[in-house]
């Protein structure tokens, strides 16, 4: 009997093609294939999303990131514009920092005045900020467990409109910091009034025979006026503006311990004592009052517990004062006094360090009051700098030449006064006005 008709073989061969035939259609069946595949694909398509959602997050962050550094690095800009010092733009930028949602203790802060890298790169009218942050990984630590360091960088700069004061009150509380009162007729000629006072009326001009005209009026508070208010560039006075910058607030003073000048009778003065600076000055104990034509020839002059005074009542010829380009330095009481009728050429240095500087009043200097009085006709070339005193215009007071700068604790105005600013030529520095900050990288 063949072994292919026994029933052993007759039923492994039917099981064999049983088999044989549910492997066909288990593979022919394309539910089946689905599955499989389905199968081995999932852990690969939950990475691909995985990885998808954790890019689009590290994305968000970096955003918000780059928000806090633009923030930040335009704080430490408005802080600059201010004049402030470094650690006080610092402190201000990190503050904002912090309330933009950045952490110092999951990265890194780093602020540069000025700017280390970039455009802006040692331009001291720029603030630069750079932020890290150590975001960790999710699904992306299947591949490197480090976190990711994820960075932003902004630069704020102080940019210019090119509006300047001739006129500048620093004081930051004092109401009326800057007053025009009295049958006043003030022509401020190519230039703005600023006041830093936050007062309401800051700038004050309530006196219907008071006149003012100027190119605008800036109030880091308020401003009071009157309709005999002339505003060339600006339709009202602008309130609530930034603080205008004192451009010389970085200028040190001069050293005082130089022996008092014996001989005060000179019709020609000489400073010889050589400064640490390298300024030549000259040391005047007592005050000086000036009652005969005298002329200064460059350097310093330190008025040191007198008065600085112009009595005159003649002309050019007999009575008045030449400055060839010298600065004085008035310390402990000494005030500045010009009266009558004399002739003034005032002359400011155009270089060194009291370039532009006419009159620097020191600034431990408080509660006084530097005058300028009667029909003082005057060229004058520089700036006025009594930084914590105040300064009187009354009477017919005449600056119609060159320029002239005007800063002062408080600036009052009572009489007929006539101010130029057109400063390029006498190397002064501007009080500039109406100054933007912007994010340019």
């Amino acid at each position: 009997m063949s072994n292919q008709h026994t029933p052993i073989y007759q039923a492994k061969r039917i099981w064999s093609t049983r088999c044989a035939l549910g492997m066909r259609a288990f593979g022919a069946a394309e539910g089946g294939g689905v599955a499989i595949m389905a199968a081995l694909l999932m852990p690969v398509l939950v990475l691909g999303m995985g990885l998808g959602v954790e890019t689009g997050y590290q994305y968000m962050t970096q955003r918000n990131l780059q928000n806090a550094a633009d923030l930040a690095a335009h704080a430490g800009g408005v802080r600059l514009r201010a004049g402030d010092s470094k650690a006080a733009i610092l402190a201000a930028a990190m503050h904002v920092a912090k309330e933009s949602g950045f952490v110092l203790a999951k990265g890194t802060f780093t602020l540069n005045t000025p700017p280390t890298s970039g455009p802006s790169s040692g331009n001291a009218r720029s603030v630069e900020v750079l932020l890290t942050k150590n975001q960790p990984r999710f699904f992306s630590a299947i591949i490197n467990t480090a976190p990711i360091r994820i960075r932003a960088r902004a630069v704020a700069k102080v940019t210019s409109t090119g509006s300047a004061a001739c006129v500048l009150a620093l004081s930051p509380t004092i109401p009326r910091a800057v007053s025009v009162s009295g049958s006043t007729n003030v022509s401020l000629l190519g230039c703005d009034v600023a006041s830093d006072s936050n007062a309401s009326d800051a700038f004050w001009m309530a006196n219907s025979s008071s006149k003012l005209a100027t190119d605008c009026v800036f109030s880091v508070g308020g401003a009071i006026s009157s309709s005999n208010l002339l505003l060339a560039k600006c339709l009202a006075p602008k309130e609530n503006q930034p603080v205008v910058r004192d451009p010389y607030a970085d200028v040190a003073e001069p050293t005082i311990n130089i022996p008092c000048a014996i001989n005060l009778s000179l019709p020609v003065f000489i400073p010889t004592y050589v400064l640490p600076s390298g300024v030549l000055a000259m040391r005047i104990c007592g005050g000086l009052d000036i009652k005969h034509q005298v002329v200064f020839k460059p350097g310093l002059y330190i008025i040191d517990g007198g008065d600085l005074t112009l009595n005159g009542n003649g002309t050019a010829t007999d009575a008045g004062l030449t400055v060839q380009g010298a600065t004085f330095f008035l310390t402990g009481t000494s005030t500045l006094k010009l009266n009558g009728n004399g002739s003034l050429n005032l002359q400011a240095p155009t270089s060194g360090p009291y370039s532009g500087i006419l009159i620097f009043g020191s600034r431990s200097q408080t509660g006084l009051t530097h005058a300028i009085r009667g029909n003082t006709g005057s060229t004058t070339q520089g700036a006025i700098y009594v930084p914590t005193s105040a300064i009187s215009f009354s009477g017919n007071s005449s600056t119609t030449n060159g320029c002239t700068q005007i800063i002062g604790l408080t600036v009052e105005f009572t009489g007929n006064s006539t101010l130029r600013s057109s400063c390029t030529t006498a190397n002064a520095r501007p009080i500039e006005t109406n100054v933007v900050v912007r994010i340019t990288e």
